[in-house]
């Protein structure tokens, strides 16, 4: 046979070969389709994802249950910088990250004094955070500006915190809905230097129980130089630090009054002498016994750190960053002196959902704040930071009932009590002014205290009646 006609006859065979492989070549390419189209199907009943990453539907169209189970979601968390939160924060978000591999927690920290002013620029913006930590004292500003959502009732019912938490937590519940929710809350106590007791001649296991002590034991620990300056302060006086707390929730009630009427829209003060009373007893520490001043070595804590203030009132807040700071300071704490009945102040910060939380952002923000309320994280924040566990199961526990310095303010929870404010900051610069004004300028301790009287009065009144409006 020729070249040439071998040639032809190869053609004419791949011809006829490649003819018969091609409808085997369909059949396999349709079988191989039909198994994929039957997986897909079989993965779309399982709720598997597709490489798309958005959840399989089901034939109504919905997000089938488990659909967004492996979806990753980011949340940002606030709070005003507090070196000793700050840090026990981060190490909580790796915490609660291993658990929650899905869920990323960004946290962000402000100067305490920018704070509001950012919260006030980015929510409404639909920007900033989705669990926001805030004074108690804020709440009602912060609902009413609507930068809060009430918490998820199916995680955190009104029953099951009536029943956990202490009884003020009800402060944070407005309009018949909880807006937040505290892991630590705190109490006043009287810190006190064991070593200035000593050299002053009195028993550092004995520290003042009354109003009277507080005065007499005040004036026996103040030390001054040669030019009647202040060397050591007996009592710390700073009004716009815990004084004005020390005032409203404990000081009126231990003299027999009461802060704010039941539906928290008049102030009392001034319904029995107790007001009056309580105002010039505190205001005579630096008028009258002369055992401290304002801003002595900048404020009170620091005053106290320094061994230049022998008593202080302060909050349980100050346990952590005293073991930090002055760790060779000897003190010890009591509970606040009583007149005539026992009392102190209780506050707390929360932690609330943001209005801009939605969807798997307002799930994952609802676990963060689940685990921040968890019996672990709150031994955690006693322990770390030296505030008292909000809910009562904890708290009441031997190991921090019976301690030597939380156990003082432990238990004084049963006696305390949370003034409602409907703007904190303000109320807090009226009673300083109403204190300079007496201090500084020699205003009758009386027309001070009508002012303040009428000035906190107006505050409530102002509120009240834009809430009517809405």
């Amino acid at each position: 046979m020729s070249s040439k006609l071998a040639k032809e006859d190869n053609r004419k065979t791949e011809k006829r070969q490649k003819g018969k492989a091609q409808p085997a070549l369909c059949r396999l390419a349709a079988l191989t389709l039909a198994a994929a189209l039957s997986a897909g199907l079989m993965a779309g009943c399982s709720g598997s994802r597709s490489a798309s990453g958005d959840g399989a539907k089901d034939a109504s169209g919905q997000q089938s249950g488990d659909a967004g189970k492996d979806e990753k979601v980011t949340i940002e968390y606030w709070q005003y910088q507090y070196p000793v939160k700050v840090d026990l924060i981060n190490s909580l978000i790796k915490e609660f990250e291993k658990t929650h591999p899905n869920i990323t927690v960004k946290q962000t920290n402000f100067p305490y004094d920018q704070y509001n002013e950012k919260v006030a620029t980015l929510i409404p913006a639909g920007k900033g955070p989705d669990v926001i930590n805030l004074y108690y004292g804020w709440l009602p500003k912060y609902t009413a500006s609507g930068y809060l959502q009430p918490l998820p009732k199916e995680s955190f019912p009104d029953s099951k915190i009536k029943e956990e938490f202490f009884p003020f937590v009800e402060a944070a519940q407005i309009g018949g809905s909880y807006y937040a929710i505290p892991t630590a809350v705190r109490t006043l106590g009287l810190y006190y230097n064991k070593d200035l007791f000593a050299k002053a001649g009195l028993d550092p296991a004995k520290p003042p129980a009354t109003w009277e002590e507080l005065v007499d034991y005040s004036k026996k620990l103040t030390e001054k130089d040669a030019k009647g300056e202040f060397v050591v302060e007996g009592m710390a006086w700073q009004p716009n630090s815990q004084l004005h707390h020390w005032y409203r929730d404990a000081l009126v009630y231990q003299a027999s009054g009461k802060d704010i009427s039941e539906d928290r829209k008049r102030v009392l003060w001034n319904e029995t002498p107790a007001g009056l009373e309580a105002f010039k007893y505190l205001l005579d520490f630096a008028t009258v016994h002369k055992v401290g001043t304002k801003d002595f070595y900048n404020d009170d804590i620091t005053a106290f750190k320094g061994g230049h203030a022998a008593m202080n009132i302060d909050g349980s807040f100050q346990l952590g960053g005293l073991k930090k700071d002055a760790p060779n300071l000897n003190f010890a704490v009591a509970p606040l002196p009583a007149y005539k009945g026992k009392a102190t102040q209780a506050s707390f910060w929360a932690n609330g959902i943001t209005k801009n939380a939605k969807g798997k952002k307002l799930e994952a923000a609802t676990e963060f704040l689940k685990f921040l309320t968890s019996k672990e994280v709150q031994e955690q924040w006693v322990e770390k930071v030296g505030e008292l566990p909000a809910s009562k199961a904890v708290a009441l526990q031997d190991k921090y009932s019976k301690d030597e310095k939380i156990g003082p303010f432990i238990r004084q929870l049963g006696d305390a009590n949370a003034h409602f404010f409907v703007d904190e900051k303000l109320e807090r610069d009226y009673f300083v002014q109403a204190a300079d004004s007496v201090v500084l300028n020699k205003v009758p301790a009386e027309k001070a205290f009508e002012e303040l009287v009428a000035k906190t009065q107006k505050l409530y009144d102002d509120y009240w009646a834009k809430q009517a409006k809405k």
